[in-house]
């Protein structure tokens, strides 16, 4: 069912159109980098972790199998994506009904995506850790840490970008925190306490998980004070939702399925040299890749039910202004992460690495990649930003267009080069990324998606007087 909003629920919904931009954004993007931030915090307790209780050969193995995850993150982000952009905007035009259906299906989705990976992933896991590059002993290390990730599929997310669809940041931010402090709590627990190595690490990881998708069962389907709850009926596949959600939600997998197929690429590239220095000096520098990219994840995720409650609301302005405020942002904090990471390369490398010839590779490879990483947040925040507004076709050409035609052409050339050409070509490839996903924003004409030509606000058909907005389906019948 559908229940009325209680007032509470309207307040935290309805800042997102009165409150003054700059301190919405602000507040909305701490919280969202606080709670991301806690996760790239445990891949890094993580990593340290596998790498002194079990060794360096155990992190490049874990390292081999991080692309299911990359996996698991797409199809999560892909429904939490489309299904955020569709609430935001039906709340912005005061359709709880639309709202409810846009997340039921978002659930129904995933389960159904996240049981065929299992099955799929379990039945084919040997074939698939060829395909990853797992040979050998790293081949027996990856194994149970990938059976187990597999078998945790379906608690794999908490739908924490629903929330935020609502303006309900601090739910959000709890469905990161308590999850990665049982993470945290659970891995040397099963690492060191019961001896069970990468398969106790794995355990762990979804351990957590499955406490934020129970919080987020929780939430949805038996919280009442919110504008809307999901009923059994929302669970049902409705056609019109499902296309609306998939188009809009349709770039981030394409998005997340290129990070999973670059990392595949690398570890490849990395591996035909012969050298397991060269892996687990990667595996170290996507870790930190992975949490110093944890707060433009913030930036992005508290930037987009901004724009879309705003867009829905047909105040456009609010929705440029949040965009640049955030652009602004996500620049200067890749400035100083980057400058960071170049000057303490070695320190870092040592944190995680037993072997002098391991750290020297890593410390050496990580103020190359920082490069990149100035302005490594830019693609995805225009991303989430055109998402935001139901104009899914930039997202498309960021995600995928880039991969294809610029990324994975320069690790097919300067990979030939060696380890050192592999640098380059990641740097290179976020510095074009940027430049594409700029010249795309500033091709955006109309902020606000659901406008007509001349600004006027689309009609609902048979609905007078209420908004049509671009990707919404059906109203709210």
């Amino acid at each position: 069912m559908t229940s009325a909003p209680t007032p509470a629920a309207a307040d935290h919904t309805t800042r997102l159109g009165t409150d003054p931009v700059g301190r919405l954004l602000w507040r909305a993007c701490t919280q969202t980098t606080a709670a991301v931030g806690v996760y790239g915090i445990y891949a890094l307790t993580n990593a340290w972790f596998v790498g002194r209780g079990v060794g360096d050969t155990a992190m490049a193995a874990v390292n081999l199998a991080a692309p299911l995850l990359l996996l698991l993150g797409a199809v999560s982000t892909t429904v939490g994506a489309g299904g955020a952009s569709l609430i935001s905007r039906a709340l912005g035009a005061g359709d709880h009904r639309t709202a409810a259906r846009a997340a039921g299906n978002s659930f129904a989705l995933f389960w159904a995506c996240a049981t065929a990976t299992t099955v799929l992933g379990l039945v084919f896991l040997d074939p698939l850790l060829t395909l990853l590059g797992a040979t050998g002993e790293l081949r027996a290390t990856a194994r149970p840490y990938a059976a187990v990730l597999l078998c945790g599929a379906l608690v794999s997310t908490g739908f924490s970008s629903l929330v935020r669809a609502e303006g309900r940041m601090g739910f959000s931010t709890l469905l990161w925190l308590v999850p990665v402090a049982v993470q945290i709590t659970l891995d040397p627990l099963l690492i060191f306490g019961f001896g069970l190595g990468v398969r106790g690490a794995a355990l762990g990881t979804v351990g957590g998980q499955a406490v934020s998708a129970a919080m987020s069962l929780w939430f949805f389907f038996l919280q009442a004070r919110r504008p809307y709850r999901v009923g059994l009926r929302d669970l049902l596949p409705h056609g019109p939702t499902l296309r609306a959600l998939l188009g809009v939600g349709l770039p981030s997998f394409l998005a997340g399925t290129g990070v999973t197929l670059l990392a595949v690429l690398v570890n490849a590239t990395l591996a035909a040299t012969g050298s397991a220095t060269a892996l687990a000096a990667y595996a170290v520098c996507a870790r930190l890749q992975t949490f110093v990219m944890m707060p433009h994840t913030g930036i992005s995720q508290g930037l987009q039910p901004i724009v879309g409650y705003n867009t829905g609301r047909g105040l456009p302005g609010r929705a440029l202004k949040a965009r640049d405020y955030a652009l602004l942002a996500s620049l200067l904090y890749g400035l100083l992460t980057a400058a960071a990471l170049a000057a303490l390369a070695r320190p870092l490398a040592g944190v995680f690495l037993n072997d002098p010839g391991t750290v020297t590779a890593a410390a050496q490879a990580l103020p190359v990649i920082a490069v990149g990483l100035t302005v490594a947040g830019i693609g995805p925040l225009v991303a989430a930003y055109a998402q935001s507004l139901g104009r899914p076709a930039p997202a498309y050409l960021i995600s995928i267009g880039t991969l294809l035609l610029i990324k994975v052409p320069l690790i097919a050339v300067l990979g030939r080069l060696g380890t050192g050409g592999v640098w380059t070509a990641l740097a290179t490839g976020e510095v074009a990324t940027a430049a594409v996903a700029l010249l795309l924003m500033r091709r955006l004409r109309g902020a606000a998606g659901g406008l007509g030509e001349r600004g006027r606000p689309r009609r609902l058909p048979g609905r007078p007087g209420r908004e049509r907005q671009r990707g919404l389906p059906g109203g709210g019948r």
